[in-house]
């Protein structure tokens, strides 16, 4: 698989070399609790502060964030994301602690699962063409 322009960082292969993308869901009687688009909304409601910019930056209508965000809060003991509402401040959101350790937790599990198929993996990313 390889990584599109768009998921390039710094830190990434160059471009057109293969890299392992390990993708979690957590679900419960067919429902996904927690996944990676879930997870990438996350994030970029951490770094903007603001649920409607995150959605738009994952080119995904508020309202399909907003039932993620609710789907979220409801899966865990705690809240993951709080929310404050619009008006003259026009609103927020915020990644809550436990939002923080559920972010932190999942990456944490891309990244063992990384680490224990890594032998795996470099035999089979030799047999790309």
């Amino acid at each position: 698989m390889t990584k599109s322009t768009k998921e390039q960082g710094a830190e990434g292969p160059a471009p057109g070399s293969a890299r392992l993308r390990p993708r979690f869901r957590v679900v419960r009687d067919g429902e996904v609790l927690v996944g990676p688009g879930m997870v990438e909304l996350l994030e970029r409601i951490r770094r903007t502060g603001s649920l409607r910019v995150a959605a738009a930056e994952l080119q995904m209508s508020y309202m399909h964030a907003w039932g993620l965000v609710k789907t979220m809060n409801r899966a865990f003991r705690d809240p993951l994301v709080e929310l404050s509402r619009g008006g003259a401040e026009r609103g927020g959101a915020r990644l809550s602690a436990r939002g923080e350790e559920v972010l932190a937790l999942y990456r944490e599990l891309e990244a063992e699962a990384l680490r224990a198929v890594a032998g795996p993996w470099q035999r089979l990313e030799r047999l790309l063409s």
